[in-house]
This record gives structure tokens, sequence and C-alpha cells, in this order.
């Protein structure tokens, strides 16, 4: 049964613009795992925008209640590329007031734009 569903889109040039503004914003708004590649690499600003997206999704999805803090939903990927969620803290104990048990997340990012897709179920 679904609890929710979320969509969101980031502007990519506007989102790389506020992270030129403020620097530490990205730690605020991302793990680490999520900044960097396993390379060590850092994550070019198009993937980092569709993970923002995908966090403002979650927050719809769960009836953006006050109080989630963003660190707490972690957007991971597959070997095979395909994108999951993580969640802790805040976000889990939203999500188990609602009885969710599962995610589906899907990530896009073109023409300067990134979008996310989240679907909560139980």
């Amino acid at each position: 049964m679904i609890v929710g569903v979320g969509i969101d889109v980031a502007e990519i040039d506007r989102f790389a613009a506020a992270l030129e503004r403020t620097p530490q914003m990205a730690e605020r708004l991302f793990v680490e795992a999520e900044l960097y590649l396993p390379s060590g690499e850092r994550r070019g600003v198009a993937s980092l925008a569709a993970r923002f997206a995908a966090k403002e999704a979650l927050a719809k999805a769960l009836g953006a209640p006050r109080g989630l803090r963003w660190t707490d939903a972690e957007v991971v990927q597959a070997d095979s590329g395909q994108p999951s969620l993580v969640v802790r803290g805040t976000v889990a104990a939203r999500a188990a007031e609602l009885g969710v048990s599962g995610w589906h997340v899907s990530l896009s990012h073109d023409a300067g734009v990134a979008s996310a897709v989240v679907v909560a179920e139980r």
C-alpha cells in the first residue's frame, strides 16, 4: 500500500550557485558518502542536485513534517546504478509513525534540471 508520494525538481545552475555562495551548505545537506564517489572524487553538481531533490521528495512523501534532518536521509546507489534510501533518526521515526516499510526512488538530471520521485510504501 502506498503511504505517500513526493516529487521535486532542482535547477542545477541555481543549486550550484547556492553551494558556491554557502560552501558549508553541502555538509548540512549530505553525508560524506553522498558527497564523494568511492574513488574519493567529489560528486558532480548535477548528481548532488538530484540527491537534494530526492530528499525534498522524501519529505513530501512523509507529509512534509517539521524537524526532519537532511542528513537523516541518505541516497545510496547499488552497483547496478539503482538509487535507494537509507533513513535514520528523525526521518526513520516519521517513517515508523506512518508504517513505512520500503521506498522506491527515481532520480534524473537533464536540460539543466535535476528531479526525483520517492514513493513510500507499507
